[in-house]
């Protein structure tokens, strides 16, 4: 029988209202255990700054603990924003990570600062680093720090990742525009798109991705991840009810009305909740069924070798039976 296609997670730690930030992670370690015993592949925590409802703000740190806790399930970023941070530090960061966990570390990067202009200023200290022109050579800088024989001069002419590094982290290009498809399919790299923004260009990005694809020493043929907002419950009208608070704050990451996510019980009574439900989405919310109906069209249309679920919720027990039906619906082996 073949195996069904590879599902992950994507974590952002999120708080809601009444939590700590202490509460929101302690949820997030429940979610990476959960995913480790269901079977998927991996879980990818995000980086976000100065955020009321996003507890993963540095995401090493966090990936350090998730891995130390968990067995198999690969452990990495989603992403690290490589403008906010010096390539050598991100390095020596997931080279010792890599360390601690062999074959078990991604490294996913973006490009985006993930958060507001005055707070990338306060990470990069310098107005002139605010812009992401840099980003390539920063990358291709990373990639010579992880030993990619094709890299010349550089950094890594000077310096190394960890004195004596045994492996590597699995370097992924996360992006939502032609730029990083393209970017990922000239350096021969795993192109993960974030379509679980919301945005609609993922058939032309994947498509300039494979059109651009050249092998390399990690990567032979292309690889794509497209990630998508997916929540599963009992029942469709279930599913329907528990994704309101996350529908919420979307709403107010879209409105810069920055806030902790809702309960259940304040998102049915929100002032917005009308435009949060109104509100143009490609969420993939209802029965196990119709779930695993929809994430295998996604799958179809995209090509994508992997799916990454996220999902927004104000508790956690609402995440963790989602992706245990999806589990049980796609087919993953458990551990």
């Amino acid at each position: 029988m073949t195996a069904p296609l590879p599902l992950s997670v994507l974590e952002l730690a999120t708080v809601g209202s009444g939590q700590s930030t202490a509460d929101a992670l302690a949820a997030t370690t429940r979610v990476a255990q959960a995913a480790d015993r269901l079977g998927y592949r991996r879980i990818w925590v995000a980086e976000h700054h100065n955020t009321p409802a996003v507890a993963s703000t540095n995401p090493p740190v966090l990936i350090a603990h998730l891995a130390a806790v968990t067995e198999r399930i690969r452990v990495g970023s989603g992403g690290v924003m490589l403008p906010n941070h010096a390539p050598l530090v991100v390095a020596e960061q997931f080279a010792l990570l890599e360390a601690l966990h062999p074959g078990r570390v991604d490294l996913g990067i973006g490009r985006a600062p993930g958060t507001d202009r005055e707070t990338a200023l306060a990470l990069r200290r310098d107005p002139a680093a605010l812009s992401a022109d840099d980003f390539p050579q920063h990358l291709i800088d990373l990639l010579g720090l992880f030993g990619d024989p094709r890299v010349e001069g550089g950094l890594a002419e000077r310096f190394r990742a960890t004195p004596v590094a045994g492996s590597a982290p699995q370097i992924v290009l996360l992006g939502s525009s032609g730029f990083s498809a393209q970017l990922a399919g000239h350096l021969g790299l795993p192109f993960a798109f974030a379509h679980h923004y919301g945005g609609p260009d993922v058939l032309a990005a994947v498509g300039l991705y494979r059109d651009t694809f050249r092998p390399s020493p990690a990567l032979e043929q292309p690889y794509t991840i497209v990630t998508a907002n997916v929540l599963a419950a009992d029942t469709a009208d279930e599913a329907r009810r528990l994704a309101l608070p996350g529908q919420l704050m979307r709403l107010g990451l879209r409105t810069n009305r920055l806030r902790p996510v809702p309960s259940l019980e304040e998102a049915e009574r929100h002032p917005d909740r009308s435009a949060a439900e109104s509100m143009a989405s490609n969420a993939i919310v209802g029965d196990a069924a119709t779930v695993v109906a929809q994430l295998r069209e996604l799958a179809a249309d995209t090509g994508a070798d992997e799916l990454v679920l996220s999902a927004s919720t104000h508790g956690v027990e609402e995440r963790l039976r989602s992706l245990e039906l999806v589990a049980g619906a796609w087919g993953l082996a458990a551990a």
